[in-house]
């Protein structure tokens, strides 16, 4: 059992990070990877709903989506509603995240800006979601496999924004060719970021 959740810890930070090798949450990654201050707030928004949204969808996936009911003489499953109810899993998380933030931390919350509700409809999340649901490939044991995998992909999607980041605040001090400023090198960097992480890949 030791064994299977260190397979889905190295696996889901490092050999299938979600951003590097699967390229899901682009749109975060490059949105608020400027500042490291930044990309720590949204890497701790991203794990806190990576991790409750494998735990909640996992549990409402085993004991209800799962399940057949029989209506009128016809076996149903209700397993092809799971997309729109992670959606609403993970947007109603979203915005309890909103409103702790909001509370709690003021300048981070107006920092984040539009990007802490696109947390909803960010890929990484979903895709965590639907891969617990399918059991298959690292999760094969049950919800808390499943919310162990989650924890670990949102440790993934920060370890990868928080590596951009500080690339980033490096490149704004160094002098780039006028025709790779602005996302171009962005772009570049997060590309060789990329081939670093293939390094991982015999791992697991």
């Amino acid at each position: 059992m030791l064994k299977e959740y260190l397979v889905i810890t190295i696996g889901a930070i490092l050999v299938n990070n979600f951003v590097l090798s699967k390229f899901l949450g682009i749109c975060p990654f490059l949105g608020v990877s400027r500042k490291l201050d930044t990309a720590l707030g949204m890497s701790g928004a991203v794990i806190f709903v990576m991790t409750l949204a494998s735990l909640v969808t996992s549990l409402i996936n085993i004991f209800i989506l799962s399940k057949v009911i029989h209506f009128m003489d016809v076996d149903v499953s209700l397993k092809f509603l799971d997309t729109l109810v992670f959606i609403l899993v993970i947007a109603a998380l979203v915005q309890l995240v909103e409103i702790i933030l909001q509370k709690i931390a003021p300048p981070l919350y107006q920092s984040l800006g539009i990007y802490l509700p696109l947390i909803t409809t960010n890929c990484a999340v979903l895709g965590v979601a639907k891969i617990n649901a399918q059991s298959t490939g690292l999760v094969q044991s049950g919800w808390f496999g499943s919310t162990i995998y989650g924890l670990c992909s949102g440790l993934g999607f920060a370890l990868a924004l928080v590596l951009f980041a500080s690339l980033r605040e490096r490149l704004d001090l160094a002098k780039v060719p006028k025709i790779f400023e602005g996302m171009s090198i962005a772009l570049i960097t997060a590309g060789i970021l990329a081939m670093a992480f293939i390094g991982f890949s015999g791992l697991v």
